[in-house]
């Protein structure tokens, strides 16, 4: 699998291309736009940023999971220019994947409970994030045609 630095800078260039009309439409109302698709992923970050840092110092923990189309709709993503909400998904997830980078070995064993779910370690935790940025980056993609 990418690292999530290799997934950032794959991405960056079909992004950019877009414009703010391909970005912002939405296929049906109840549909999120490749915009919000992309602010979907920096909420993703947002609250797995917690889950790298808490878990990488702490093994054990119950961490809540998270709404995902509340944080979409209360972000206002569909509002921001896209360019913005660009910015800060590369800004953002180079950070996290720094932090990633950056985890102590041993704690990629670190057991933990998101939402009330089964545990899994925080490796999974980290690998499944770079997992949901390709799954969700091929949506934006299949939405505008490319």
């Amino acid at each position: 699998m990418p690292t999530l630095s290799e997934v950032v800078t794959a991405a960056l260039p079909g992004l950019h291309a877009l414009t703010e009309a391909q970005a912002s439409r939405k296929p049906a109302p109840d549909v999120w736009s490749a915009q919000e698709i992309l602010g979907h992923l920096i909420d993703s970050g947002v609250n797995n940023h917690e889950r790298f840092v808490r878990a990488g110092a702490q093994d054990g923990l119950e961490l809540p999971g998270y709404d995902q189309n509340t944080w979409v709709q209360v972000s206002g993503w569909q509002a921001r220019p896209w360019l913005e909400v660009l910015a800060l998904w590369e800004v953002y997830q180079s950070h996290l994947a720094h932090l990633i980078a950056h985890l102590p070995p041993a704690s990629l064993t670190h057991n933990l409970r998101i939402g009330g779910g089964e545990p899994v370690t925080l490796g999974f935790v980290t690998e499944d994030y770079v997992a949901h940025q390709l799954h969700h980056l091929a949506q934006i993609r299949e939405r505008v045609g490319g």
